[in-house]
């Protein structure tokens, strides 16, 4: 016996809030299919998404360092995962489609370039005069049409919410573009539950990393309102930070955000009223979020995350490299585009040149680049 994507539903239905998204409701696909016998639409996609290029990529792209740097840093594949996961416990809790949120978190950085942001930075700068570059916009070009997986249509033929919820992914460094995608409304609840994922996640991680790397010190974090309640929580109360109790505190600090997070939006949808999908997008604010001291706790944390982080001078090095690498190998390839891959020539007269060797390289990994540096610009070099 199994339960029938018709069973699955009505599960939705029972489960639901009645400001979540069913998977029955939801306004289809690009391209006409019949739905799986024992899965619903969206988790179909998610499945879809798991099985791409784009997603096996992300284990070699950078999250804040660059994958030689050390095998126990985050990557963007992990930083996914850590999304995904924080993203289904808050939409747990509050009655949301677990299914949706995970789909959406896992296919909200397929677009990354390598070298994380500064990849990003040096793609938008080197194609400002041919649309610009930023990584949200990729992603839904990856599910939209980059991937070729099938012989009916181009990329995964995803649903409509899901494509909605990679474009209205916002976070303080993301800015999202929806004129495709009712850009009169907010993103529904599951992409407002995948962004502030995505932040919760990535100021946690790293932080974590940070300590790990020794290029933040726990006497750095002195004063910090966050660290100094996660430090009394944990009853530390020294210079020295064992493994086992920087765990713990990391841990701790998820927790408190997830919490936070949960109670204050359990707030605001009891005070908003709405009871649909559509009069939560039509509200004229966000109803997922920190409650206002958590927000300005966090705040500080990400200020100091920035400031001695990503700031940190080995941190610059590796941006500056990293852009270095990017600039010589789009020009490089634009001069000469004989030295691209015979796919990637095929695509210059669809895509125009620059677009096609924006393309290519937005793809690669970080060391992918790395090696196609040293084979493009280093005598003596085997191709």
């Amino acid at each position: 016996m199994y339960y029938t994507r018709q069973q699955l539903e009505e599960f939705e239905d029972k489960m639901l809030a009645p400001y979540g998204l069913r998977s029955k409701d939801s306004k289809g696909r690009a391209y006409p299919e019949d739905e799986p016998a024992y899965r619903t639409a969206f988790q179909r996609d998610r499945d879809r998404i798991l099985h791409t290029t784009a997603f096996r990529r992300l284990e070699y792209k950078t999250q804040v360092f660059i994958n030689y740097e050390g095998d126990y840093y985050r990557t963007r594949l992990t930083h996914t995962l850590e999304v995904a996961q924080i993203g289904r416990t808050i939409a747990r809790a509050l009655g949301a489609n677990e299914d949706l949120i995970e789909a959406i978190c896992l296919a909200h950085d397929l677009g990354h370039p390598p070298f994380g942001h500064s990849g990003e930075v040096a793609l938008n700068r080197l194609m400002k005069d041919h649309g610009g570059f930023d990584h949200n916009k990729q992603s839904l070009r990856i599910v939209t049409k980059l991937e070729r997986r099938y012989p009916d249509f181009p990329g995964l033929n995803l649903t409509w919410e899901v494509r909605e919820g990679i474009v209205k992914h916002e976070t303080e460094y993301d800015i999202s573009d929806a004129s495709d995608y009712n850009p009169d409304l907010r993103g529904h609840l599951e992409a407002q539950i995948a962004n502030v994922a995505d932040e919760l996640a990535y100021t946690s991680h790293d932080l974590d990393d940070g300590l790990r790397s020794g290029m933040i010190t726990p006497d750095m974090l002195s004063g910090i309102t966050l660290w100094e309640i996660l430090a009394e929580h944990v009853k530390w109360h020294n210079n020295h930070l064992p493994e086992l109790v920087r765990h713990r505190i990391i841990r701790r600090l998820v927790g408190i955000m997830v919490s936070d997070v949960v109670e204050a939006t359990e707030v605001r949808l009891r005070d908003s009223g709405v009871q649909s999908v559509e009069a939560l997008q039509r509200l004229p604010y966000n109803v997922i979020g920190f409650s206002e001291e958590m927000h300005q706790r966090h705040r500080e944390l990400k200020d100091f995350l920035y400031k001695n982080l990503y700031r940190h001078y080995r941190v610059v090095r590796m941006a500056v490299k990293a852009e270095r690498i990017i600039s010589d190998l789009f020009h490089a390839y634009c001069k000469e585009p004989a030295t691209l891959p015979p796919q990637t020539q095929e695509q210059i007269k669809e895509r125009g040149l620059e677009r096609a060797v924006c393309d290519y390289i937005a793809g690669m990994t970080d060391r992918y680049a790395i090696e196609e540096h040293h084979k493009v610009f280093r005598a003596g070099t085997l191709p």
